[in-house]
């Protein structure tokens, strides 16, 4: 996906002995959007957009030695190499040392050649690894104004990361004019030093400039236009995020002193082997403890009692990425995890009061957000027509956030239509699922409304259940109820192979369990979503038992 961005200037901030301004600039070939307001609460703003900076620039890939420079080495003494082993044939010493003499006169003229090349190329590395992370940045963050509060979204460089800073307006002491919307903002490495200089004793005014809308044809030359290769995965990955937070999960709330005393033990040691995760031992009524692996080191935490229905033991892994908290915890008035289950995504949402910041991870460090999980797969899946969607986003529009059972009530549909368009337009890239305040809010991720199935099929296994039923290889067993959740089996005929996938779903259609007997499935279990015979029993028995189409349309 190729995406142009203009800017009129740079992001900048200003400070003097007063006051601190922050001013972003937004995306000018955007819907306008703008914001002025004062700050009030300073240094819990600092620590958390900080925060948000960390996770920009945060990356754990693992990354290989440079060994550049030893198989140069390698290729420049091959031939030197090979004739000490054959220096016993006296035969061929002769013709070996003028070859030797010939190749070493080569290489040396092809040193002399490509040196300054390869050192080139190797300063201009370093200074993007240690200098310049900006380079390495895929996409300028998001921001969104909303009429009840202002919020950063923002990927890691490894694209396991997702940071969210959401700012309601009670932040704000003042606030000036504003238009609702989402654009991109100009962000730089630049900003973070000024970030440290926010005080409680100086205002600070956080600006997304209006003014950039305003310039006519004239200045244009003032604009600086980004050009940017868009790779699916970054879009996929926003629309993952949605969809994960708005699936089932353990909730946990950490007093801050727990989560620092956990950021403090994975501190003070570092791993020589696995497994490393953190398995956290959960207990209704009972005070949340944390099991360190490899060491077994048990933390139990008096302050954090468990309050949900059923026990349950999760492990999280990628536990490094959680040091990006560090920073919010010493102001934080609560820590809510959010734990969706073992290899599965988590997230980390912190509190100040009035200003919160969300961390979300992928199952793993290695996986990013668009292969960790095809989460939109284990929502409720269905076909709602165009007017009917419409309807639900022309709501949606005119609050910017709600509730699905507010715009049931408002547009007179029922709520599991309301939640499968809703569906769509998240996986369009129109809408996203607030996890801090459980509502639907209006977010468009770029200028352009995504084409119809552009990331569609993103999966193999959505493609591999689409063909199942056309070829008409699925049948549906018996359907068991028990309390508010509905157990599905059936058999799927693949290559041959007769497979019997079973689904479990919980009162909102949403797929909460299951199983199968395919490689998919028994490698990574629902860690990777469902696979494409849960799937295919899903559609069938949506399509033939409650007469609903087999997919939503976009």
């Amino acid at each position: 996906m190729n995406f142009v961005h203009r800017y009129l200037g740079e992001s900048r901030a200003v400070s003097d002995a007063d006051a601190t301004r922050l001013g972003f600039v937004p995306d000018t070939l955007r819907e306008p959007t703008y914001f002025a307001g004062t700050v009030a609460r300073h240094l819990p703003f600092r620590e958390a957009i900080s925060a948000l900076h960390h996770v920009v620039v945060s990356d754990l890939r693992f990354k290989p030695k440079d060994r550049t420079a030893y198989f140069a080495w390698l290729q420049a003494h091959e031939q030197e190499l090979l004739a000490e082993a054959l220096a016993e044939k006296d035969s061929l010493r002769a013709e070996i040392e003028a070859l030797r003499a010939e190749h070493r006169d080569i290489a040396a003229r092809s040193d002399a050649v490509m040196r300054p090349f390869y050192d080139a190329r190797k300063r201009y590395f370093d200074y993007l690894y240690r200098e310049n992370f900006d380079a390495w940045i895929v996409l300028d963050p998001v921001i969104t104004v909303h009429p009840d509060e202002v919020f950063f979204e923002a990927f890691s460089l490894d694209e396991s990361s997702y940071g969210r800073l959401s700012c309601d307006h009670d932040t704000f002491a003042r606030i000036g004019d504003m238009a609702c919307g989402t654009t991109n903002i100009d962000y730089s490495h630049a900003l973070y030093d000024e970030f440290q200089k926010i005080r409680s004793y100086r205002d600070t005014e956080l600006a997304i400039d209006p003014t950039g809308f305003a310039v006519q044809t004239s200045g244009e030359a003032a604009y600086r236009e980004d050009k940017i290769e868009l790779p699916d995965s970054w879009m996929g990955g926003f629309l993952q995020v949605s969809s994960a937070m708005a699936q089932p999960a353990h909730v946990v709330d950490l007093h801050p002193v727990d989560m620092h005393a956990i950021l403090t033990r994975l501190a003070a040691r570092r791993e020589r082997h696995g497994p490393r995760a953190l398995r956290f031992l959960l207990e209704p009524g009972r005070p949340v403890s944390v099991l360190i692996e490899p060491w077994n080191e048990r933390l139990t935490f008096r302050r954090s009692i468990y309050r949900g229905g059923e026990a349950a033991e999760i492990r999280l892994w990628g536990r490094r990425r959680l040091a990006i908290l560090a920073r919010t915890l010493p102001l934080a008035r609560s820590v809510r995890l959010h734990l969706l289950g073992t290899g599965l995504p988590s997230f980390a949402v912190v509190d100040f009061g009035g200003l919160r910041f969300t961390l979300g991870l992928s199952g793993w460090t290695a996986n990013d957000w668009s292969r960790a999980g095809q989460f939109d797969l284990l929502a409720p899946r269905g076909e709602v027509e165009a007017d009917t969607a419409a309807r639900v986003f022309a709501a949606l529009r005119r609050h910017h956030a709600a509730g699905t059972g507010q715009l049931a009530a408002e547009t007179g549909l029922d709520r599991s239509t309301v939640e499968a368009a809703l569906g769509g337009y998240v996986q369009a890239g129109r809408a996203m699922f607030d996890l801090d305040k459980r509502v639907y809010r209006l977010r468009e991720l770029t200028r352009e409304p995504l084409a119809p199935g552009a990331l569609r099929f993103a999966s193999e296994q959505e493609a591999k259940a689409d063909r199942f039923l056309a070829a008409g290889l699925v049948t549906l067993g018996p359907v068991e109820q028990a309390g508010d959740r509905r157990r599905l089996s059936g058999t799927v005929l693949d290559d041959g192979r007769s497979l019997t996938p079973a689904v479990e779903l919980d009162s909102d259609d949403r797929m909460v369990g299951g199983t199968c007997q395919c490689g998919f499935y028994t490698h990574s279990r629902l860690t990777r979503g469902p696979c494409a015979h849960m799937l295919a029993v899903r559609r069938f028995f949506h399509a033939q038992v409650e007469g609903k189409p087999a997919r939503w349309q976009a």
